[in-house]
């Protein structure tokens, strides 16, 4: 088995894994609204938006910054360029209109 095949299996098998948590947790979703229990469902709510802010709050942001600011001298991250070119900035409000 080649290593493109490898790689493509692996990722249907991701898609296959996160589509699958989708719909589990919108079937549970709707039944909860359907047993009218929203109180369960918003006490989930809370405890996935904390969650959620506590993985962002200990992701590394400043360092994978720095990394991605740091390549190689032949190859310059695109960020970086684009952020020194100005790639992609649009002036809106000192274009003159026509």
């Amino acid at each position: 088995m080649s290593a493109r095949i490898a790689a493509r299996n692996a990722k249907r098998r991701n898609r296959t894994i996160t589509y699958t948590w989708i719909l589990a947790l919108a079937a549970l979703t709707i039944a909860l609204i359907y047993w009218e229990l929203t109180a369960l469902l918003y006490v989930l709510a809370t405890l996935g938006v904390t969650a959620l802010l506590i993985v962002v709050a200990l992701s590394d942001i400043a360092h994978a910054e720095k990394s991605a600011s740091q390549g190689s001298p032949g190859s310059p991250s695109t960020a970086a360029t684009n952020a020194t070119q100005g790639v992609g900035k649009t002036d809106w409000g000192t274009r003159k209109r026509s």
